[in-house]
């Protein structure tokens, strides 16, 4: 069970089997980020609620194959935020009204987001990627790159108490539509989590019940 928790957690603190590489891709010109980040920040204003399957990975040098859980986020405006894992266990994390409520198959517990600086600052971020207000150059250092089919932004954190837990965050969105596919939180190991978004539905009516 600590070990089901501790994961849980290393994912949202450390938060999104196909991968995406930008190995061979390229910077974005100025001009070129700009455009990217008025198309995206257009688009989030136009999301009130979003529905997504997830499949998360989370990667140890150590073991020889990945972690692997699945599940549902649910987004809905201003800042209301469910992971519910479903494989292979239930456990949801909700994000509401500055509280983190936890629900670990029926044991449940909460605790104020304000007691804790990283999951302040983690809750924003996954905010901010649905709503496409991520773009603190106060909080990260911020580089632009493209291919084909994705953009993707590097966040490497400015803050030295969020530096001890991430590295840097990959934030990858689909160039048709400018939502987010995949997030990438890399340890300061080496180690990370990937989290695969697909089956987007985008503001259709959610139950507020779906977060108490």
């Amino acid at each position: 069970m600590r070990m089901k928790i501790k994961y849980c957690f290393i994912a949202l603190i450390l938060p999104f089997c196909t991968s995406f590489s930008f190995a061979q891709d390229q910077k974005m010109s100025e001009s070129e980020i700009v455009f990217f980040k008025l198309s995206v920040k257009a688009i989030a204003k136009k999301i009130k609620s979003m529905s997504s399957d997830f499949t998360q990975y989370k990667h140890l040098d150590f073991l020889s194959k990945d972690i692997e859980t699945s599940g549902k986020l649910v987004f809905n405006e201003p800042n209301n935020i469910q992971w519910q894992y479903k494989k292979p266990y239930n456990y949801s994390i909700v994000f509401k009204n500055g509280k983190i409520f936890i629900n670990d198959e029926g044991k449940k517990s909460s605790t104020d987001v304000g007691n804790s600086k990283i999951f302040g600052k983690i809750n924003k971020l996954i905010v901010g990627s649905v709503s496409g207000d991520m773009f603190d150059d106060k909080e990260f250092q911020i580089s632009y790159f493209k291919s084909s089919t994705n953009n993707c932004t590097k966040l490497i954190p400015k803050d030295a108490s969020l530096k001890k837990y991430i590295k840097q965050i990959e934030l990858t969105f689909d160039k048709e539509d400018a939502t987010v596919i995949q997030i990438k939180l890399i340890e300061s190991s080496e180690d990370f989590t990937r989290i695969v978004l697909k089956n987007k539905v985008i503001n259709a009516k959610i139950d507020d019940s779906i977060f108490n």
